[in-house]
């Protein structure tokens, strides 16, 4: 207990410095974790004696991100949302897919390793695109509805990909285990959580309590049934998007949220070996610029044949121009359930947190954002 207690102080406070200097230099702030976590991990000095712990708390973060996700997810603007951007997704999807598994055998790892290689890289990071877009952009203009629509459909595909890499047996039984626990949590959300909330409303911390328990009691139910925790918790997250409280629920939740995500992109760090990077210098040197060159064209032209401007087909394209945090989710859902090795995995989490800080730069220099370097480009 001891040893935990001072691996969590080092986490907290090396991140706390490194963060307040990426502010400070104006650099992304998950390229501050994954420093720290290569800087005091087993790769570097050593500070944090074993990664056990703290990678379980890193769990206890993505499944709170993907509860939250759903939170934010009420059905009527997923349904709304996904029908204006369904094209322009899955046509993105298929393009990013096809060139990464292109990539994949032109390196020849293989057809399997291709195609997790492949399902893993083909997304956009919903974390990194929300926190680079100014708030009136977010809220206000098309290209924050657009940005939003794309993210959330394929934040629900990458969570479908969870459930099946995840799941145990036959897909057909895994989709049976997932109807019946959505069934189960929308009926539970609506005729019993609703109203404790509704009973309790009055108690933040009793709201907390019981948003967050709700979470984690789903996710431990669905790992219970031989389902995926982190889509039980998504599936419980879009069943509490219905309740009046939704909104006042997920602002609160969000510093929990990130908090805890510290640790997983810390541990990320920590567990990057800088010396396999040496064995992947061309496979990274090839799926880098797949990724950022090809999904920025790839949106450029998919929003131009969607009837937009030279300049918002650009601009979107810069944004949405990156791997997700869910690459790093499917790859180790998929290293746990032994369809990729640890190499592959390498690979995944190198070439995701590159692409990551390579277009946070590009965003950072290019485009409006809150961490803008120059006067003109810095908005909140």
């Amino acid at each position: 207990m001891q040893r935990a207690l001072v691996d969590i102080s080092v986490v907290v406070a090396a991140s706390a410095l490194l963060a307040w200097l990426a502010v400070v230099l104006r650099q992304p702030l998950i390229i501050a974790y994954v420093t720290c976590g290569l800087a005091a991990g087993p790769w570097g000095l050593r500070l944090v004696a074993s990664s056990d712990f703290l990678e379980a708390v890193s769990q206890f973060g993505i499944i709170l991100l993907l509860f939250h996700a759903g939170i934010v997810l009420h059905p009527r603007r997923l349904k709304e949302l996904a029908w204006r951007t369904a094209s322009i997704t899955l046509g993105q999807c298929l393009i990013a897919g096809a060139m990464i598994f292109g990539a994949g055998l032109l390196l020849r790892l293989g057809l399997g390793p291709s195609l997790y290689l492949s399902l893993a890289l083909m997304f956009s990071s919903t974390i990194l695109v929300i926190k680079l877009l100014p708030t009136v952009t977010l809220h206000h203009q098309r290209m924050g509805a657009y940005a939003i629509a794309i993210l959330i459909a394929q934040d629900i595909m990458a969570v479908s990909l969870v459930m099946f890499i995840g799941g145990q047996g036959h897909p057909l039984v895994i989709f049976v285990k997932g109807l019946m626990l959505a069934t189960a949590t929308l009926l539970f959300e609506q005729y019993v959580l609703r109203r404790m909330m509704m009973l309790a409303e009055r108690y933040r911390e009793i709201l907390f309590l019981l948003s967050i328990g709700w979470g984690l009691g789903s996710a431990w139910i669905g790992q219970a049934i031989g389902f995926s925790p982190q889509v039980a918790a998504f599936v419980a997250g879009v069943a509490l998007a219905r309740s009046p409280l939704a909104l006042f629920i997920s602002e609160g939740l969000k510093l929990f949220r990130d908090f805890f995500l510290v640790f997983f992109f810390f541990v990320l760090g920590a567990q990057l070996d800088l010396s396999a990077m040496s064995s992947w210098l061309l496979a990274i040197a090839i799926l880098i610029p797949v990724i950022i060159l090809g999904r920025y064209l790839g949106y450029f032209l998919l929003f131009r044949l969607n009837g937009e401007n030279r300049t918002f087909s650009r601009e979107a394209g810069l944004r949405l121009s990156q791997a997700s945090e869910f690459a790093l989710i499917i790859a180790l859902a998929a290293r746990q359930y032994g369809r990729i090795d640890d190499r592959l995995l390498q690979l995944i989490m190198l070439t995701t947190l590159l692409s990551m800080i390579i277009s946070s730069y590009l965003v950072v220099f290019l485009l409006p954002t809150p961490l803008g370097i120059t006067e003109g480009m810095k908005q909140d």
